[in-house]
């Protein structure tokens, strides 16, 4: 059986979309998701632009795979392609 991929995702204190990404990420069963707070920490700020060319948060990345932002993660769901992702199966 695959181990689940680490979840990494790029966040700020009061941002709604984050909110709603964390809500379908624990209701899929993720227990832990490593959240990095880009309000407090201006170098991951940088850092997240760079690995992502965006701006926005969330930026989310299920092991190595960059998913994207909460519509790009609520698309993944609803294309049933997020709980297999989730549980380390190969795509």
């Amino acid at each position: 059986m695959n181990s689940a991929p680490p979840v990494v995702m790029y966040s700020t204190a009061v941002c709604p979309f984050c909110v709603r990404a964390e809500q379908l990420l624990r209701a899929r069963g993720v227990t832990t998701i490593e959240k990095i707070r880009i309000d407090l920490d201006p170098d991951r700020r940088a850092e997240m632009i760079e690995r992502t060319a965006k701006r926005t948060v969330p930026q989310i990345y299920i092991g190595d795979r960059y998913i994207g932002g909460c519509d790009d993660l609520l698309a993944l769901d609803r294309s049933g392609k997020l709980l297999p992702l989730l549980a380390g199966e190969p795509d």
